[in-house]
Formats: C-alpha cells, structure tokens, sequence
C-alpha cells in the first residue's frame, strides 16, 4: 500500500448506506476529512431512508441516496452504480463494504479507495485500509478508518445541523400538543428492532409516571418510527399522566425528530438511531441499552446508559439472549433508572442556566 498522508483529493466520496444511527456515527469522520482537506467537495452515498441525516451540513456537498425501490431492476442498479462511481473522486472511504457499496468501488477509477481491512477476496477492490480500534467509541471506531490519511480522532461527536425553519416546525408541533414553549420537554423512544436491545414499554410509562410525580412541570414526547406506534400508545397507557405525554397521530420525519429532540432538556430511550441524534444536537441523554455495549455511548457526562448490575453475560452484543430471561432488560426496574433519570435532568438544566 502506498503512504496516501500527502494526498490532496478535490472530490472525496463517503459510502455509509445504513442503518440510521450508524450514518449519523459517520458524522465525525466526514468533519474530520474536511478539517484535513477544507478545499475538497465532500459528497456522501447512503440510503434515501438516512439521507436527510446530512441535511444542512456545511461539510457535505451532495446526497447520492440509493432508493431501493428504484432501483429493483438490476441493469437500473449497476448503472446508478457505475455512475456514482465514474463522477471524478480522487479519495472513496467505504465505511461497511457492501455489495453495493462495493459496486461502486469497482466502477470508480479513483486513484485512492480506503476502507478497513477487507477479506481477502475484496482486497482488489481497495488501494489503502486501516485497522480498526478494538474498542472504545464507535463514532472513532469508524474514523479509525481514516488513519492511513493521517487522521486521529480526538473526541469530535457527531453533529446534526437543525435550521431555523425546523426549529419552527418543531415548536409547531409541540404547540399542536399543547406544550408551551417554556415548558420542559424529555424526548422519549421506546422502540427497537431487536428485542435484546427493547427496555420493556410499560417500564417506560412507570418511570415517566415516576418522574412526574417529582417533576410535575415537565411533559413528555413519545418518538417513534414506522410499525412503532402501538409501542408509544403501550408507553402512554402505562405512564397513566394524561396530557403530561403526547405524541402526534402519524409518525414525523428525521428532520422534526432532529429539532424536537434538540428543544428537548433530555433524551431518554433504548439504544438506537434518536440517541445518536441527541449526542448530534448536544441534548444529554440517558440510555437502557439492553445487549448493547458501551461502544455506542458518547464519552461525555451528558450522555450515559442504565444497566442491570450484577449479569455476567452483559453486555453479549447479540440478537438473541442466550439466558432466555431477558434480564439485562426486565431485571432493570424503573426505579432503578429514576435516580440517573432527575440527576441528568439536573445537570441539563444547570447547564442551561
């Protein structure tokens, strides 16, 4: 491999296609390269689902969103593919290596295509990578990549850049809830496509009920996602605190749940994309992360997770709890989290004070 620190690409192409979380963890790496490169257009290929993650960034020049639909033909796809690839990059980093994601790897002439160590079978596909740290925060996990440019991470969070229109629009929704503008509000995500990581709904509803009865002026925003409502209306049924929790009637959008959450004074919710969102809009945030690992919890004191003490088999990382009893997840109680819950709480408003 040649040394590529010296390089001075004018287009650079970053590949992260999904999920959502994961392409808001990839924030960090695109500051990064336009710190090292300020003079080089940055675009970005992901999917249409994930594309509004870089709205409004200043580092991002283009969005190629793969629309899976779209491009179900599969001489459709490869043309896509090839014309991504043949738009004039210097410098790919493809941050997961997959096929379509390598397609365009493939097509692209690019003199440099990083990416982490691949298999043996894709290393014709890449001139450069670089080993990936072992552990610690997975948003430097990912700029470990970047390593082979002379690229260190140094603590850059992710960032989500909500404009002053979302911000209106944010307020307009809360105001169409019945939630005043000086009203303290904690965002609140209760659904998970896993169920390792899926802190229960009616524990949720207990401890929003909890933190009602010692903070009876905040209220409370249930976010959630395509096929996710009956989750929020489960959390709502068990908070039992009436008009203190709302939530609209059909899901929003990444852009509003991007200014609710930053008008929020906390986030709380399992471990999946609104958190990242938290850590992008700097809203402190408390996490039940279930299987998950601490790897996904920003190094800072505004952000932390909840765990059940005293598992062996914590954090497993898996799809599927091996006990069978779930307990990382129901061993948790609601009063185990309330006291994180109103310290977190406290320090948000502290620093807004």
């Amino acid at each position: 491999m040649r040394d590529i620190t010296k390089i001075t690409p004018k287009r650079i192409l970053v590949c992260q296609l999904r999920q959502i979380g994961d392409v808001v963890l990839s924030t960090p790496s695109i500051i990064l390269l336009h710190r090292k490169f300020p003079f080089a257009e940055i675009d970005v290929l992901t999917e249409s689902k994930c594309a509004e993650v870089f709205d409004n960034n200043p580092d991002v020049s283009k969005v190629w969103a793969i629309n899976k639909k779209e491009l179900s033909n599969p001489f459709k796809a490869l043309m896509f593919y090839r014309k991504v690839g043949r738009s004039g990059y210097d410098l790919i980093v493809d941050f997961q290596q997959l096929p379509r994601c390598r397609w365009v790897v493939l097509f692209s002439n690019a003199p440099v295509k990083l990416s982490y160590t691949p298999p043996w079978y894709n290393r014709f596909l890449y001139t450069n990578w670089g080993p990936r740290p072992a552990d610690g925060y997975a948003g430097g996990f990912k700029a470990g990549e970047l390593s082979p440019l002379g690229i260190e991470w140094h603590g850059e969070k992710p960032m989500i850049y909500v404009s002053e229109a979302e911000r209106d629009r944010g307020r307009e929704i809360l105001e169409s809830l019945g939630v005043s503008e000086n009203e303290p509000v904690i965002t609140v995500d209760a659904a998970h496509r896993r169920y390792t990581r899926r802190w229960p709904a009616k524990y949720f509803g207990e401890l929003l009920k909890l933190i009602s009865q010692k903070r009876p002026d905040i209220r409370f925003y249930l976010i959630y996602g395509p096929g996710e409502k009956d989750v929020a209306l489960e959390v709502m049924a068990s908070a039992g605190i009436g008009n203190k929790c709302v939530m609209l009637d059909k899901h929003g959008n990444l852009r509003e749940m991007a200014a609710l959450i930053e008008r929020a004074v906390l986030h709380i919710g399992n471990c999946s994309a609104p958190r990242h969102f938290a850590v992008g809009v700097d809203t402190p945030s408390l996490v039940t992360p279930g299987s998950s690992n601490s790897s996904w919890t920003f190094p800072d004191e505004k952000h932390c997770e909840v765990v059940t003490p005293g598992l062996d088999c914590h954090p497993c990382g898996s799809e599927k709890c091996a006990r069978g009893d779930l307990s990382c997840l129901n061993d948790l109680k609601p009063e185990d989290v309330l006291p994180e819950a109103l310290r977190m709480l406290e320090l948000s408003e502290n620093k807004k004070s």
